[in-house]
């Protein structure tokens, strides 16, 4: 994949899923938790919010390496946080993992981490990309 293909697909990427971020960290403090098939748990919802905000703002940004480094990021820590749950690890008790936040984490996490994975022939700088 070109540079800057590349380059854009980590923007469209980052510019769904910050969004999409910060609804379900609403919706978790909206939806009642008989209701959820997510965890919904404040502590869960605060961070999916934050984070959603951060992506959002670098999407605005249009900061290329900025926004490819949250995404290999953020897959980074959905990944960590299935295994978290599955050993029981820090923060399982503070977000209350799901079977299906399990399997959301798994899946975003191997495809934003692919997404955010640097190309070997990427240009170097953070360059805005238009």
């Amino acid at each position: 994949m070109s540079s800057d293909k590349k380059r854009r697909l980590n923007l469209i990427t980052l510019g769904i899923f910050a969004p999409v971020l910060v609804l379900a960290g609403a919706l978790g403090f909206l939806i009642p938790p008989h209701l959820s098939l997510t965890s919904g748990a404040p502590d869960y919802n605060v961070f999916h919010i934050i984070s959603g905000t951060i992506g959002i703002a670098l999407v605005w940004l249009k900061k290329d390496e900025s926004i490819r480094l949250f995404n290999l990021g953020f897959g980074a820590i959905d990944l960590y946080q299935a295994l978290a749950s599955f050993l029981h690890l820090f923060p399982e008790q503070y977000f209350r993992w799901t079977t299906i936040d399990d399997v959301l984490h798994i899946i975003i996490g191997i495809a934003l981490v692919l997404i955010g994975w640097p190309d070997a022939r990427r240009d170097s700088g953070d360059n805005r990309v238009d």
